[in-house]
């Protein structure tokens, strides 16, 4: 059985401009989009008479409206929908574990600011197992050609992250930008004029590494050019930065298994809240 796309929808503009965004990478996929609405779980004896099914009669015509858009705009894309009774995150959860992909919209709050994530969409992206990407409410439409940026770490690298963004490359034509950045200690900005040339010091020895590490996803993938950059400083505001000429940026989170609070990494945080550009958080053990 082919598992889906599942977009969490709300009625929002965001939450239509992701369902568009996972059309598009449907069609590039060659899957379906499933559509979902998490309800409350409210008691009916606490509800007004008639509410609790006005409620989910209103999501049901509210997604068979985006379905019949999206299969305008996508002749031949299979859309489905569905009514979650267990709750947002619950819902959300359970249905991301199912699907190849969650798609889920956030508010912009402005091109400095980027994304505002609810607790919802926080705590569902630090805890499902399945990749979860974040589209930020724009009107500048899709950007295929640009390239898949994703953050990387050559002491430890992540197959699954840099699988997920040479695939998404190789899905769009486009190339894929490998972006590491080496933190320096503390102490090493106390010192005196000696601390420029240390930082540029170091920069040979991380490139080799980066293009060591490239070097099997290179053959894995001929036709994905594969770009290198390296820096010195903060890995999140390097990753933002870049992300203004990127199509995605793809970053990892480790996978914890509690449902108790979001468990997302500082860098992975800062993309998230900051990135102009969707973002695909890629879990990994």
């Amino acid at each position: 059985m082919t598992r889906s796309i599942v977009v969490g929808l709300d009625g929002t503009e965001q939450a239509g401009v992701a369902a568009e965004w996972a059309a598009e990478e449907a069609v590039l996929r060659g899957t379906e989009v499933h559509l979902v609405y998490a309800k409350e779980p409210v008691p009916e004896a606490a509800l007004p008479l008639g509410e609790w099914e006005s409620e989910e009669l209103w999501a049901r015509e509210m997604m068979a409206r985006t379905a019949g858009e999206l299969r305008e705009r996508h002749p031949g894309l299979s859309v489905t929908s569905q009514v979650l009774p267990s709750g947002p995150v619950p819902g959300l959860v359970a249905a991301a574990e199912e699907s190849e992909l969650l798609v889920l919209g956030s508010r912009a709050l402005g091109s400095l600011a980027g994304y505002l994530l609810g607790s919802v969409g926080l705590t569902v992206a630090g805890v499902v197992t399945s990749p979860v990407v974040l589209v930020r409410a724009v009107s500048a439409g899709s950007t295929p050609r640009r390239p898949v940026v994703v953050g990387a770490d050559v002491r430890q690298p992540v197959d699954s992250v840099l699988g997920f963004a040479f695939e998404e490359a190789a899905r769009r034509h486009t190339q894929v930008l490998v972006v590491y950045v080496q933190q320096l200690p503390l102490h090493a900005g106390m010192g005196p004029a000696m601390v420029p040339d240390f930082r540029l010091s170091m920069v040979p020895e991380i490139k080799r590494s980066v293009e060591v590490m490239l070097e099997p996803w290179r053959a894995k993938y001929p036709d994905v050019e594969a770009i290198a950059r390296m820096a010195v400083g903060s890995a999140g505001l390097e990753l933002v930065a870049v992300a203004r000429e990127a199509a995605l940026v793809v970053v990892g989170r480790r996978t914890r298994r509690s449902t108790h609070g979001a468990h997302i990494g500082s860098v992975a945080h800062a993309v998230l809240h900051h990135s102009p550009v969707p973002v695909a958080l890629v879990p990994h053990d």
